[in-house]
């Protein structure tokens, strides 16, 4: 039996819900973090089975295909703790989420599930779509690669250092496939050909040709990234308990969330520091000087990480479920969220415009240009 593709794979993604409830209401796993643990992987295993049975075999020739399958149905359970956590359900994972996972119940762990359980989700059915009709889902998979891995990091790191890392159980196993398998998905989508424009040697040159105060866009991009830079740099040195007044002053009036002992918020900070910043910098480089055939990928990759994270904090610093001396305060909700959701989209601009004006990054050479138009 072969089913069509989108429900096809859809179908196993719903399982979760009756997966959910009847994991819930076997008792016996409700003392055994271990055995809660082994559960978990029998359904995975069996989830694999139901895929290779639907399927027929056919969409194996792309391994991706399964992998977001198996993801998909995570994503679903993903959401039901969310929807569990913040009430607006009850009865699917409250023994999993007790025994197995606790810093799921945080602020942090529900808006990550959120992200998932919506975001993720619909990447995982666009890019099945795509694998069923053939069509390159490159860009989109390099999304969700960037917005997985920044979102695993920081939960992992957050639950080893922070204040569940006594808590932790057998149970936190399950997210290391969330660490290998995108790596080597991360590896497959790099190695997928790119879908080159269409461009003449000659307007490929003449793009190239201007200076920065020629393109006004890119001239506002550049500076998007020095503030947003500059921003990162500033909340990396308040986590690091940098003693000016002004980051005592902004870690207590204005974004308390970063001393919650949980830790993620820390690690964010931390993260955005040491591998965002200069990445930001890079950038910067290549809106600056012509061929940087590397910046349309990468600033897809963190345009997801950044989207994921900012999501998440910001999520998290308003959350109810945030120790009340956390939370931002009332009197700077406003100017918090505009400066964190501005932070956000900086990446994503980004993103958009090396995707929708390539030229300036294709690469010099006259052979990459007729090799890129015999691809066409």
């Amino acid at each position: 039996m072969q089913l069509p593709t989108v429900p096809g794979a859809l179908a196993p993604s719903l399982l979760a819900i009756p997966v959910a409830f009847g994991i819930n209401g076997a008792t016996a796993l409700a003392d055994s973090p271990l055995a809660l643990m082994l559960t978990g992987v029998l359904v995975l295993a069996g989830l694999i089975s139901i895929i290779f049975f639907v399927s027929g075999g056919s969409h194996f020739q792309d391994p991706l295909f399964c992998v977001f399958v198996v993801f998909s149905f995570a994503s679903v359970v993903d959401l039901i703790i969310s929807l569990e956590e913040d009430g607006y359900i009850s009865g699917f994972v409250e023994v999993y989420v007790r025994e197995g996972e606790p810093y799921l119940r945080t602020a942090h762990g529900i808006m990550i599930c959120y992200w998932d359980g919506i975001i993720h989700y619909g990447l995982y059915l666009a890019m099945m779509a795509a694998i069923g009709q053939r069509k390159s889902y490159r860009n989109l998979g390099l999304f969700w690669l960037g917005s997985l891995m920044m979102s695993i990091v920081v939960f992992l790191l957050g639950n080893m250092i922070g204040k569940y890392s006594s808590d932790l159980s057998p149970a936190f196993l399950l997210n290391l496939p969330y660490v290998l398998i995108p790596i080597w998905a991360g590896v497959r989508l790099f190695q997928q050909p790119k879908a080159l424009p269409c461009l003449s040697p000659e307007k490929v040159a003449k793009e190239q040709s201007k200076r920065l105060y020629q393109r006004p866009q890119d001239a506002g991009l550049v500076l998007v990234l020095i503030l947003t830079a500059a921003f990162t740099f500033f909340r990396g040195m308040v986590v690091l308990d940098c003693p000016a007044d002004s980051c005592f002053e902004y870690i207590y009036q204005h974004e308390p969330y970063l001393r919650d002992p949980v830790a993620y918020p820390k690690v964010q900070m931390l993260i955005y520091m040491f591998y965002v910043l200069p990445f930001f910098c890079l950038c910067i480089y290549g809106l600056m000087l012509p061929g940087c055939s590397w910046l349309p990928d990468w600033s897809l990759v963190f345009a997801g990480a950044v989207a994921q994270a900012q999501f998440s904090h910001l999520g998290s610093s308003l959350h109810a479920r945030t120790p009340f001396p956390y939370q931002t305060p009332e009197d700077v909700w406003w100017s918090f969220i505009l400066t964190n959701v501005l932070y956000a989209l900086g990446p994503q601009l980004l993103a958009y415009r090396c995707l929708r004006c390539p030229a300036f990054f294709l690469p010099a050479t006259p052979a990459s240009l007729h090799q890129g138009k015999k691809h066409q």
